[in-house]
This record gives C-alpha cells, sequence and structure tokens, in this order.
C-alpha cells in the first residue's frame, strides 16, 4: 500500500505564521509522485521542529544550493579588504563590543556588516506588530510586498549609515579626508552593503541552505579565529618583533630564539597576543558544544488517523539555540556602548563614572572597562585575572548565567515555539502523545519545554564563561555562536542527504 502524502507531511513545507519561527516536519522520504512508501508497523518516524527565520511556503530548494553558498562565502571573503581611502585612526572602537553579532569589521568594507538588514527587519517587524502596516503572511503577494519593502528600506538604511560612519569621524575628519576621497568611502560601503543584502536575499529565496544572517556571522568569527591563529602581520611588543598569528609565532620563537624551552613558554603564554593556549581552548570549547548539542528527549507522538505509525518529538538541551547569548550580547553591547560615549565626555559625573570607567590598552588603542557596572559584567580573560579579582569572576558569572536564563525563558514566548504553540501545532498536524488526551498536551510540554530552555540558555552562558576564562580566541560569545551555527548547518546537510538529494 502506497498512502498518499497529505501536505502538512511535506519535508519541505514551512508554516509561515504571525511569528514566523516554528514548524512541524516528518522526515519520511517523498517519492516524485508525492507518494511515500508504506511505513511498517512500530517503524520510528522522527518528528523534528523546525525554527527557522525564513521559514515560508514555496517550492523546494534547487539542488545548486550548495553551488550558490560557496559562491557565497568567497564573496563574503573579500569584503574584509580595507576600503580605499580611509585614514588611520588609532582612536578606540565604540562599535567593538558588537562587532561579533554583527559580522562587522573595523575599517574594511564589511563595516556595517548586517546591521542594515537586522534593522530593517526589525523596523519592519514593528510596523507590521504595531498594525501600522496591514500584512496577511499567508497571501503570497503581501508576503512579497513585504520582502521588497525590507530590502528597499535596508537600501535606505545602508546609505544612512555610511553617510554617518564618513561624516562623524570614524575615518577621520572630513576636511582632512577631502570630498572626493569622503564620497568614495560611502559609496564603497553603500556597494559593499548591497552585495551582503543581495547574498542574503538569495539564500532566501532558497538558492542555500540556512540564513544569510547565520552564515555572515559564522563566516566572520571563523575568518578572525584563522587570521589569529595564522596571520603573517608583526608587531613590536617590547621584546622584540612578533607575528601576530600564534602557530607563526610558535615556529617564528623556535627558530630564533636560542632557548627553546623559553620560547615554548612564550608562545604558549604571551599575554599581548592570540597563543598557542588561546588556540587549544578554542578547540576545547568547539567539541564541548558539539558534544552537547547531543542531549535531548524524545516524546513518543503518533498519527490520529494512520494506527501503529509513531513517531518522537525531539526536544534538545539548547532548545532556544543560541539566542539566549545573541540577546545577551546585545543588550551589554549597548550599555558598553553608551557608558564609553558618556565617559569620553562626562568624566567627572558621578553617576556616569559608576555606569563605567574606562581605559585604553597601549598596544591594540582599544577601551577596556577598568570601574563601575560594566566592569563587573565585563568577562575576565585568564584565570590569572580571575584570581586576582574573584569579586568580578562571580558577579561576571551570576549575570550572564541568569541573563541568559531569562531571555532563554522569554525567547519562547515570544518565538511561538512554548509548551501552548507546540502543542497547538500538534494539534493542526493530527498528532498526538499515545496515554494521553489531546486537552493534556499543554500540561506535559510544560513540563520539559521551560526546563529545558532555562536550563538550556544557563548552559550556554556557563560554556561562555568558561570561553572567556580559557582566553579563547575571539570571545566565548562568538565561538558558541560559530559552533551553534556550524552545527545547525551539519544538521541540515545530514537531512538533506537522508532524504536522498544530491548536494552537489
Amino acid at each position: 500500500l502506497k498512502p498518499r502524502l497529505p501536505k502538512f507531511w511535506d519535508p519541505t513545507l514551512r508554516i509561515a505564521g504571525s511569528k514566523g519561527s516554528s514548524a512541524l516536519a516528518l522526515l519520511v522520504g517523498v517519492g516524485s509522485d508525492g507518494q511515500v512508501p508504506c511505513v511498517e508497523p512500530r517503524k520510528a518516524v522522527h518528528v523534528r521542529f523546525a525554527r527557522g527565520e525564513h521559514a515560508r511556503q514555496e517550492d523546494p530548494i534547487p539542488r545548486e544550493d550548495f553551488v550558490d553558498r560557496h559562491l557565497a562565502i568567497p564573496l563574503l571573503g573579500l569584503l574584509p579588504d580595507p576600503a580605499f581611502g580611509i585614514a588611520t585612526n588609532k582612536s578606540a572602537d565604540p562599535f567593538y563590543w558588537m562587532r561579533v553579532i554583527l559580522a562587522s569589521n573595523r575599517g574594511t568594507l564589511m563595516e556595517l556588516g548586517i546591521s542594515p538588514i537586522v534593522t530593517s527587519g526589525m523596523v519592519m517587524q514593528l510596523l507590521a506588530g504595531a498594525k501600522i502596516i496591514q500584512v496577511d503572511q499567508s497571501l503570497k503577494e503581501d508576503r512579497i510586498l513585504f520582502a521588497g519593502s525590507q530590502k528597499l528600506l535596508g537600501m535606505i538604511i545602508t546609505l544612512g549609515e555610511a553617510v554617518a560612519y564618513v561624516t562623524s569621524g570614524m575615518y577621520g575628519e572630513v576636511k582632512d579626508l577631502g570630498a572626493g576621497n569622503a564620497i568614495l568611502i560611502i559609496m564603497q560601503l553603500f556597494v559593499a552593503g548591497m552585495i551582503v543584502i543581495i547574498l542574503d536575499e538569495l539564500l532566501q529565496k532558497g538558492y542555500g541552505l540556512g540564513s544569510g544572517i547565520s552564515l555572515f556571522i559564522a563566516t566572520n568569527i571563523c575568518e578572525n579565529i584563522v587570521w589569529k591563529a595564522l596571520s603573517p602581520t608583526t608587531m613590536n611588543t617590547g621584546k622584540g618583533t612578533e607575528f601576530e598569528g600564534a602557530i607563526i609565532a610558535l615556529f617564528h620563537m623556535l627558530i630564533s630564539k636560542s632557548d627553546k624551552i623559553l620560547a615554548l613558554k612564550e608562545a604558549f603564554y604571551r599575554q599581548n597576543a592570540p597563543n598557542i593556549t588561546s588556540l587549544f581552548a578554542t578547540v576545547l570549547i568547539f567539541f564541548v558544544v558539539i558534544y552537547f548539542q547531543g542531549f535531548r528527549v524524545d516524546l513518543p507522538v503518533k498519527y490520529q488517523k494512520i494506527r501503529g505509525q509513531m513517531g518522537t518529538y525531539p526536544i534538545k538541551l539548547f532548545y532556544t539555540s543560541n539566542m539566549p547569548i545573541i540577546l545577551q550580547t546585545a543588550l551589554v553591547s549597548n550599555l558598553y556602548f553608551f557608558s564609553q560615549l558618556l565617559y569620553k565626555r562626562f568624566k567627572s559625573n558621578m553617576l556616569v563614572n559608576m555606569l563605567g570607567q574606562w581605559q585604553e590598552v597601549e598596544f591594540s588603542g582599544q577601551s577596556i572597562p577598568v570601574g563601575g557596572i560594566v566592569y563587573y559584567i565585563s568577562p575576565p580573560h585568564s584565570f590569572l585575572e580571575v584570581w586576582e579579582d574573584p569579586i568580578h569572576a562571580l558577579i561576571y558569572v551570576i549575570f550572564v548565567l541568569t541573563s541568559c536564563a531569562l531571555f532563554s525563558k522569554m525567547w519562547i514566548d515570544v518565538s511561538g515555539s512554548s509548551a501552548r504553540d507546540v502543542a497547538k501545532q500538534l494539534r493542526e498536524q493530527q498528532m498526538m502523545m499515545p496515554g494521553y488526551r489531546d486537552s493534556d498536551l499543554p500540561r506535559v510540554l510544560n513540563r520539559y519545554i521551560p526546563t529545558a530552555a532555562a536550563f538550556g540558555g544557563a548552559c550556554i552562558g556557563a560554556l561562555t564563561v568558561i570561553a572567556d576564562f580559557l582566553g579563547a580566541i575571539g570571545s566565548g560569545t562568538g565561538i558558541l555562536l560559530a559552533v551553534t551555527i556550524i552545527y545547525q548547518y551539519f544538521e541540515m546537510v545530514y537531512k538533506e542527504k537522508e532524504q536522498g538529494n544530491a548536494l552537489f
């Protein structure tokens, strides 16, 4: 027997609701005729809860997706090249703490990062949520018009941000740059921003896997890690010329220094540049996060109309994925930004000093917090700093764990992935749990989902803290984001292969 597959069983179908963040799909093989093979009695069929930023009802993904994604990454790799015409600016970077989640690099074509895309998306969602604009996501015409308006707003924001960066003196005074150079820098930033928007649109349309935003963040973080491991640039730290890259510096020290033990010690523990210990810590955190990704609880479910067909609904430990650390980083980054601005202008104000006191680092020129509230919520970068100021480390750990757990619990309510929302979607899919009534679904799911969200968020925060304490390359937040995004891509690839689709 070959029962015809109901529409809601299509594994490529994603339901675009008002919150646009959740859907259900059965991972069963689908033939070209829209039918599925007969499922043997008691054979497990895994039910997975797919959450995506760009969920929609559209045609199946074309097989050129890997080609287009492999084309998108090299194009994105060209954007971190330095922009032409900028003057060297040794002042502290006011957006330093935000760059990890904005996928941006100072002084390069990727200066704006994904901020125009994120900002335009937030503004359009706010307008739609406040009913200022009327959008019916169930209509294809409305979805196309909404997406087009979002892209147009993104272009306008890109141009506005480019002008604001140049006129505010981020690349030197405008009178020193000259009108020609200023216009050239604006045009470079605008064109680079347009390329990012077009690449994001390319992935949204199905020519690739995942979302453009996730790909850009992961690419930027991985590029930063590789650069700090293999950078051939030299610097003078007071002990002679050294290479910035940790691995290249190791070999250079072993060759150039007569005392090999001292050379190894310097390569493993140097303080002013990336070292081998930081590189090992990065690899360790990478594998630990992947290990924790496998923790989950499988709840049995069955389809009401087909007797004997069982499935499982997985609830992962990282139920909200990397959203808690993204929200926590966004909150802290904005607090750092405003604290820096206020401290530069009102250093003698008592309230400003209570919020944060800042000091520039000698070699990098970057400002770091040295007092006030922002100091206690900033991460210690080694166990030596933890030993020197244990109160700072304790307050930072409590703040990160608590904020990540709270943000995770909050996110399940606003993203449409709470127990009530999942129960509603299971009912719409005509799924039920054996041994429970249909009305008991929210109560059963409520035993697992809030706990998984809060505990998973705290675990994400704990891994971030450990990465910061070990001095991992980049930051704990960056590594967590990169690993979780890469793992999501691995799951997408595995799913595509499981369905028998060709990837190349």
